[in-house]
């Protein structure tokens, strides 16, 4: 049997990637990984091997998990930013691994029903610290998860928590030590962190419009307003006349995104080159980021994000589907709050300890744990089974 191909080295990358000789390590000291492994697909395996990213399967991006099983979720649009990630990574000659582990990470902390699950938990927690998914993210990695004896959470490395937390206000920042400093110092994060957060943007842009066709929420002629949808799809319709509309769509989207991947990677080098960083203190000292799309690209994909925004988004029936959940979020919230006996045990018992420690700030986060870990189905049944007479207890 041929011997296993040896881990990607630091001998393999630019000067201005991650190496992991220069990694500042784990809040928790561990024997290196065995020989086969690395210490970022250490990080990796440990997030796929994690609860937190079991349930992303079934939390939702824009429609909720019972809407249909072809649109995106969670997982998916997970497993879709790493792999453009990881493709432009090695055009740069940036750790691959690292990104890959950054991109399956970035959304472990959304609540159930997406943006509108987030925005009604944050108004919940107004009064009790606020509640931002990036912020969450991180709190799963470091303290939610429960697999290690020796420590809570996954015990990742600084720059995969790094790539993890891509926004932190001041004031959070300030509790954070090490890793918020680069927010109050107004510094750059590495460029896998960079790439990951512009990958996180392509793939759920281009992905929304596919989304959006296959539930009749816009049509190709009303895509025929944005620029880069436009240029794709009068060349598709030009050398395939008379393709079928799935086969016109799927290709339109993965011309545009082939599009938008190839000006980041040649942007990104060109701005490499006239900088350039020797080492990743330099790029994150660097005063703007690195990983960029050019001027075109970059107005063309706001451009694609505003027809997103106000025909998707903000479609009557996404529109009423998001107030139902908002209201879900809400209700359960306030019951779990006012009577903590209505959560299971484990949650309870948090609640108890973190109310002890920081008062209704952390009784209420503990709350707002329980209620991000939900799935959309499992939001729905526990709001039937605390309002909903007639629903058997489980």
């Amino acid at each position: 049997m041929p011997r296993p191909a040896d881990p990607p080295t630091d001998a393999l990358l630019a000067p201005y990637a991650c190496h992991e000789k220069d990694s500042r390590g784990r809040a928790h000291a561990e024997s290196p990984p065995a020989g086969h492994r690395t210490e970022y697909q250490r990080d990796r395996d440990r997030i796929v091997h994690s609860t937190a990213f079991r349930r992303l399967v079934y939390k939702t991006q824009v429609f909720v998990n019972h809407e249909g099983d072809l649109y995106r979720t969670r997982l998916t649009h997970s497993l879709e930013v790493a792999q453009i990630a990881r493709s432009v990574s090695v055009a740069l000659s940036l750790n691959e691994t690292l990104c890959e582990a950054i991109c399956l990470a970035h959304d472990l902390g959304h609540t159930p029903f997406g943006h509108a699950g987030q925005d009604a938990l944050n108004e919940c927690m107004r009064d009790y610290g606020g509640f931002e998914h990036n912020l969450q993210s991180l709190r799963v990695v470091d303290e939610l998860e429960e697999r290690y004896a020796e420590f809570s959470g996954l015990n990742l490395t600084f720059e995969c928590r790094e790539g993890i937390l891509k926004h932190c206000s001041a004031r959070n920042a300030a509790t954070l030590g090490e890793l918020g400093r680069r927010f109050l110092e107004r510094q750059q994060p590495s460029l896998e962190a960079q790439l990951a957060n512009l990958a996180d943007e392509i793939a759920y842009n281009n992905h929304d419009v596919d989304d959006g066709l296959r539930a009749g929420l816009v049509t190709t002629r009303e895509l025929g307003e944005v620029a880069l949808f436009a240029r794709h799809h009068a060349e598709v319709e030009r050398r395939y006349p008379g393709i079928a509309e799935r086969r016109l769509v799927h290709e339109v989207v993965r011309r545009m995104i082939n599009e938008v991947v190839t000006d980041l990677i040649d942007t990104t080098r060109a701005r490499i080159e006239a900088a350039p960083p020797a080492s990743v203190a330099a790029v994150r000292a660097y005063g703007q980021p690195l990983i960029a799309f050019s001027e075109r690209i970059h107005s063309e994909h706001r451009e694609l994000k505003r027809f997103l925004h106000e025909r998707v988004y903000r479609h009557f029936r996404v529109v009423r589907m998001t107030t139902k959940a908002q209201r879900v979020v809400k209700a359960l919230f306030r019951a779990y709050f006012d009577d903590l006996r209505l959560l299971p045990d484990e949650h309870r018992d948090a609640a108890r300890r973190l109310e002890g420690l920081a008062g209704a700030d952390g009784r209420a986060r503990a709350v707002a744990d329980y209620i991000a870990g939900m799935t959309d189905r499992y939001a729905i049944l526990e709001h039937a089974r605390l309002y909903d007479p007639s629903v058997p207890q489980g």
